[in-house]
């Protein structure tokens, strides 16, 4: 038995497909199809095509459980990796990195990176800002539960909109990275002093209103570095979170001495990022 629709209402039917599917249409044109494997996925994002630099994103999806790496892995685990040299009519990229969890590594020590789901928002320099553009993207990366997996994906995406239905997504994601700041800086959540404990220690004084879910990582100034996590000690201090490591793991031959930090404090809201020499 067939029924008989208004005409007036077939109109509107039909206009409200159209429509749903030009939206469809948009939404496939800023975010690549994800890129599927049996514990995680991934995409690329677009925002808005104006002038010559771009605001894209890497979207990872993740099974409940599993996690994958932040740029420095911590005690273990493997950093992401990525080729763009495919891309179309694009200079450089760059990968930017919302502030890390830190996770037990089941072996003692402890991992940082993400879960769930997370969004490396990209910065994107095209050759000719007039000309299309393509980001292909050829991805490394590990998911880890109790094993660790090793991922390799590809995905391509044009960037071509004016106006992105991304652009939300990816400014939230790019909230999530660290700040860059100085050591003294005012400010809620900051470094008040990084100084040398005999040879091999450091000592890192945060400044925080409240020192709960506060966390440092310290990075050396190539990867071959691979320093420890901080750990927390009492400071004696009000308002004053201290944190120590030990220069463990330079590399072979190298005085770390004056050498290049890259000091990252993560709070329970915002985080920031400090480059520093090491005294």
């Amino acid at each position: 038995m067939s029924a008989l629709v208004p005409h007036h209402s077939a109109t509107l039917l039909v206009a409200a497909l159209v429509s749903s599917c030009l939206v469809s249409g948009a939404r496939a044109q800023d975010s690549s199809p994800w890129q599927r494997d049996s514990h995680s996925a991934m995409r690329l994002l677009a925002g808005s095509r104006s002038g010559p630099v771009m605001l894209g994103g890497i979207a990872f999806q993740l099974q409940p459980g599993w996690k994958t790496y932040w740029r420095t892995p911590g005690d273990s685990g493997v950093p992401p990796r990525f080729d763009f040299s495919k891309s179309e009519n694009v200079e450089a990229v760059t990968v930017l990195w919302p502030a890390p969890t830190k996770f037990d590594d089941g072996a003692g020590g402890h991992s940082l990176g993400y879960h769930d789901q997370v969004v490396l928002p990209l910065r994107i320099v095209a050759k000719s800002p007039d000309k299309p553009m393509t980001l292909r993207a050829d991805i490394s990366y590990a998911v880890c539960e109790k094993i660790c997996i090793p991922v390799e994906a590809k995905a391509e995406l044009a960037f071509t909109s004016v106006a992105s239905t991304e652009d939300t997504a990816l400014s939230a994601a790019l909230d999530t990275v660290p700040k860059p700041v100085n050591v003294g800086d005012a400010g809620p959540l900051t470094i008040h002093s990084i100084k040398r404990d005999g040879k091999k220690d450091v000592i890192v004084d945060v400044a925080v209103a409240d020192p709960h879910d506060v966390h440092l990582y310290v990075e050396g100034p190539t990867p071959d570095w691979a320093l420890p996590i901080p750990t927390a000690r009492d400071s004696g201090t009000p308002g004053i979170k201290r944190f120590a490591f030990e220069l463990d793991g330079v590399p072979p031959g190298v005085k770390p001495d004056g050498a290049a930090l890259k000091l990252t404090v993560v709070g329970p809201d915002k985080a920031y990022e400090f480059n520093v020499n090491l005294p």
